[in-house]
């Protein structure tokens, strides 16, 4: 019998799709043990990322590299893992999840090995990159561990658990990161998150995932569409992570880089519209309701840019350092923790919406209630607006992937497609977030600055009292009367500029407040009108053009394993 011919499965155990693990039943303990797994393979594949991220300012002092050059790290690890899923998912196809999982994650450990060898910027780049590559692979194995630990009935709650206990990576970055850092530098990042690799392999190597169908997945032109993806996203992800950086009409590069990115995607889309089993299913990605779905996600990446960029841009800007952000980050994930919990508690999916709207207006309500920061403002300030925050984002998560992969059950062509979706309103999301944030945020100080700026005058009695105060002040370091004035000066300036800053985040809190409100009532009203037009939903199941025959009646409602030809 040939090795992609379908198994005999039970009904309740038969694979949700081609590539997915079988769903047999276990008992309590094995599910409890499966459920662990899950949960530690997912922040495994999570926290790697996050603690870079959030120690970019320590890193530059280790590297010997400038602000500009060590964001390549975050920017490397997103370009490889932005585009991965276009192969991986049809790896797991092929080749069984088993060979997967253990290469894959045999291959991360190796890699997170090698940070403890990086001595350059250069070197510190490339393994990012492969870390980003092999993070893809990883990420799908914690959804799968997770919903073994449930019952058929109760699987949605396992789907919610994972995506939610992904959104922990940051949180702990920050929570834990500062005591890594004393105990062995930026070697202590690397080591921990060695430690969860290898703790993550042995228990992946313990228990198993049980098979699953395997059928004939790649074909010659999938490689030539990867090869036109791949470089035009990376292109992409680089313009959105320096375009802020050195300011979109400074460089020349940047343009190029856009122009060049826009011509490899849009030949890949070309090659995979005359496919006839295309590896991205453009008919099911330019479905209405699929297009609202990855946009409302998308918006979400943009408003959960509040917290990553918005509120730790701030904080920083009035002198706090990651350590006196522990407590905030402790209350953040208390508040992910639970949202977590009523994600899984109340998913259903004749009712995704709700939960979506509700979501959406306590963000709003958290960035709003940022928006009233002051030079006062500490991170016991924003202990609330930020929880607000992080249970909205968890709120919302689960209920708009279900509604997607709705769609992907009855379509099975389309697993591809909705996995490079997902990725790419995630990657990609972010950095458009911290795009769109930063840009906002630089524009907003411009203005604040110039107007603060025209308001000083030495005419002015507070203005030449400040000075003189300031003077005296510097009195008691500085002789020269000429130099204790220009320190003065430049006091007022510091001051100027970082009230300035605090306006522009106001402005940036509002925005975000404003972007989460317009999308709660639009999510609120596309329902509304749906409920009173049934007949308008558009299948999102659409076949690929000249695609090959249904195959025959699927079992439990369930599609059976389809051969792909091109």
């Amino acid at each position: 019998m040939s090795k992609y011919a379908p198994r005999e499965w039970a009904p309740d155990e038969k694979p949700m799709l081609p590539g997915s693990p079988s769903t047999p039943a276990h008992t309590t303990k094995l599910r409890l043990a499966y459920l662990a797994v899950g949960i530690l393979v997912t922040i495994t594949g999570g926290l790697g990322n996050a603690l870079v991220a959030v120690n970019l300012i320590n890193l530059q002092g280790v590297l010997g590299a400038y602000q500009t050059e060590t964001a390549w790290l975050p920017a490397a690890y997103v370009m490889a893992n932005a585009s991965m899923n276009l192969l991986l998912v049809k790896f797991r196809q092929q080749f069984g999840l088993r060979l997967f999982t253990e290469c894959f994650l045999v291959l991360y450990a190796l890699v997170t090995l090698a940070h403890l060898f990086v001595n350059d910027l250069g070197s510190a780049i490339a393994v990012r990159a492969a870390h980003g590559m092999l993070a893809a692979a990883v990420s799908p194995l914690g959804l799968y561990y997770t919903l073994q630990g449930f019952k058929k009935e109760w699987r949605l709650k396992g789907i919610a658990i994972s995506l939610g206990t992904a959104q922990l990576a940051l949180p702990l970055a920050y929570i834990f990161s500062g005591d890594l850092l004393r105990i062995a530098e930026w070697r202590g990042l690397y080591m921990f998150e060695l430690g969860l690799a290898l703790v993550s392999l042995g228990a992946v190597l313990l228990l198993k995932l049980p098979p699953g169908d395997r059928i004939k997945a790649f074909r010659p032109t999938d490689f030539v569409t990867f090869a036109l993806f791949a470089p035009g996203m990376a292109l992409l992800c680089m313009v959105l992570t320096f375009g802020r950086i050195f300011w979109w009409t400074e460089q020349a590069w940047i343009g190029v880089a856009l122009a060049v990115s826009i011509f490899l995607l849009a030949a890949a889309m070309c090659v995979e519209h005359n496919r006839a089993n295309p590896l991205l299913n453009l008919r099911w990605l330019t479905n209405r309701s699929i297009l609202r779905v990855a946009l409302s996600l998308l918006l979400v990446r943009i408003v959960l840019s509040e917290q990553s960029v918005g509120a730790v841009g701030f904080l920083r800007a009035v002198g706090l350092d990651n350590n006196q952000m522990q407590s905030l980050f402790l209350c953040v994930l208390a508040a992910t923790v639970a949202g977590i919990v009523v994600s899984a508690l109340t998913v259903n999916v004749k009712h995704l919406m709700a939960p979506q709207v509700i979501a959406l207006l306590l963000m709003a309500l958290g960035a709003w209630m940022d928006a009233h920061a002051n030079n006062q403002t500490r991170a016991e300030q924003m202990y609330l607006s930020q929880s607000l925050l992080a249970f909205g984002g968890t709120l919302f998560i689960g209920p708009s992937l279900i509604s997607m992969i709705v769609t992907v059950i009855g379509n099975p062509g389309a697993l591809i497609s909705f996995s490079v979706l997902f990725g790419l309103t995630q990657n990609l999301g972010g950095l458009i977030g911290s795009a769109l944030v930063g840009t906002f945020q630089i524009m907003r100080e411009k203005f604040h600055s110039s107007t603060i700026v025209e308001g000083l005058s030495l005419l002015d009695p507070l203005v030449a009292g400040r000075i003189q105060s300031g003077a005296a002040a510097a009195g008691q370091l500085l002789a020269d009367p000429a130099a204790r004035t220009r320190q003065s000066l430049t006091s007022l300036a510091a001051s100027a500029t970082r009230e300035a800053n605090i306006l522009a985040y106001n402005d940036v809190f509002l925005m975000i407040a404003l972007i989460a409100a317009v999308s709660a009532t639009w999510i609120f009203l596309h329902a509304l009108w749906m409920y009173y037009n049934p007949s308008a939903t558009a299948p999102a199941t659409a076949p690929a053009p000249n695609a090959a025959p249904a195959p025959a009646a699927p079992v439990n409602n369930i599609p059976a394993p389809i051969t792909v030809t091109d």
